[in-house]
């Protein structure tokens, strides 16, 4: 069991070095990108599959409820969580509109949507990207492995190199909460 354990806090710290390394930029940049789309009366949409959908809600729910700063709250959606969506766009057009739909209701200029993804290839976040490039929505892929279909689709990747799901994930929160401190310390208002 120890080596297990001491194994996978290896490869933690080793993507963690990698994305101080290589990836600070681009972290600044989607800040910047959530920053500007929050300060001109924007909302930030996030979607993906699976633990992908667990991090677009948590990241979702920091920003509404607050993150470490006390605030107004900050117009975001996780297009995970609304069950009668999901099944009844999944039952009348499939599983790879739920997600496209959504962004085809509800995305208006000056919005984001993040896109969180550990292959880059999923069907529906695709689609998804794709609803938004005619109606002024940047798009933000957290990805992993080489980014997939999805990274040339979006505005912004931040592409974890790993075919780890779980580090993909570690990553993808981690970057996720930086994203959420710099929103706050520069939307905030108190």
């Amino acid at each position: 069991m120890i080596d297990v354990i001491e194994r996978a806090l290896e490869e933690h710290a080793g993507l963690l070095d990698l994305v101080r390394r290589d990836l600070m930029p681009d972290v600044a940049a989607a800040a910047t990108i959530l920053i500007e789309c929050s300060l001109s009366g924007g909302k930030i949409m996030w979607c993906g599959n699976g633990g992908s959908a667990a991090d677009a809600q948590h990241l979702a729910a920091e920003l509404i409820g607050r993150f470490k700063r006390e605030r107004q709250p900050i117009a975001s959606i996780a297009l995970t969580t609304d069950t009668s969506i999901l099944t009844c766009v999944g039952n009348d057009y499939g599983f790879s509109d739920i997600f496209s739909r959504q962004v085809e209701a509800l995305a208006a200029p000056g919005d984001v949507l993040v896109l969180i993804s550990t292959s880059g290839n999923s069907e529906n976040v695709l689609r998804a990207a794709q609803a938004v490039k005619s109606r002024g929505v940047r798009c933000i892929g957290l990805l992993g492995c080489d980014g997939g279909k999805l990274k040339a689709l979006c505005d912004l990747s931040l592409v974890i190199p790993s075919r780890d799901t779980a580090r993909i994930q570690e990553m993808h929160i981690t970057v996720g909460h930086i994203l959420c401190d710099l929103l706050e310390a520069n939307v905030a208002r108190i």
